[in-house]
């Protein structure tokens, strides 16, 4: 496992569109679909990812908390022919087991949306103000799976900055990258930022 920091996007870089199916619905959806609320929340994440696993239960608690204010939409970008884990059907169930109220979107078959976005690791995340610029991108918290002594997982870097975001208080000054393990980008599809 390659563990990555995510790739610090310039803040105000407008969100990039997609159009991409929603693993647990079926439905399609690009960025249009997530307009009207007060931001827009994009997270790169997987069902495989130890990072991931790690917080996916405060990522719902998110989905639970924010969800009336601003739009939130999951990203698995990982390819299903490499990673089985994370086709479609498996984002569908970790979605149902986790209690996610926001759509789960498969990027695999493509990778465009992560290239877009220029994510990097999973977990990845992209807060977006009602204007579509970007506001954060940053840590979820200082947790992580591994190592002794590790502070419990709260989401307080990105609940912060939701805060933030909702009060209409300029952009957190201090954003720690996210870290996790990197996108698996299929062959010739890694970007030129990905140095591994």
């Amino acid at each position: 496992m390659v563990s990555v920091n995510s790739t610090m996007l310039a803040l105000g870089t407008p969100a990039p569109d997609f159009d991409l199916v929603d693993a647990v619905s079926g439905e399609n959806f690009s960025l249009e679909s997530f307009k009207g609320k007060a931001g827009v929340l994009i997270m790169f994440i997987s069902r495989h990812c130890p990072y991931v696993k790690h917080i996916e239960d405060e990522l719902a608690k998110i989905g639970a908390d924010y969800g009336d204010k601003v739009s939130i939409v999951a990203i698995g970008s990982n390819p299903q022919e490499t990673y089985p884990d994370d086709a479609p059907e498996m984002l569908k169930e970790q979605a149902e087991r986790c209690g996610f109220n926001f759509p789960y979107l498969y990027d695999g078959a493509t990778q465009e949306a992560a290239l877009a976005y220029t994510a990097a690791c999973t977990p990845d995340f992209f807060l977006f103000d009602e204007q579509a610029k970007l506001y954060y991108r940053g840590q979820l918290d200082g947790s992580r799976p591994r190592g002794e002594n590790q502070p419990p997982v709260t989401g307080e870097d990105l609940r912060a900055a939701l805060d933030q975001l909702l009060s209409g208080a300029d952009a957190p000054e201090t954003q720690i990258p996210s870290l996790g393990c990197n996108i698996k980008w299929a062959e010739g599809k890694a970007p030129t930022y990905f140095n591994h």
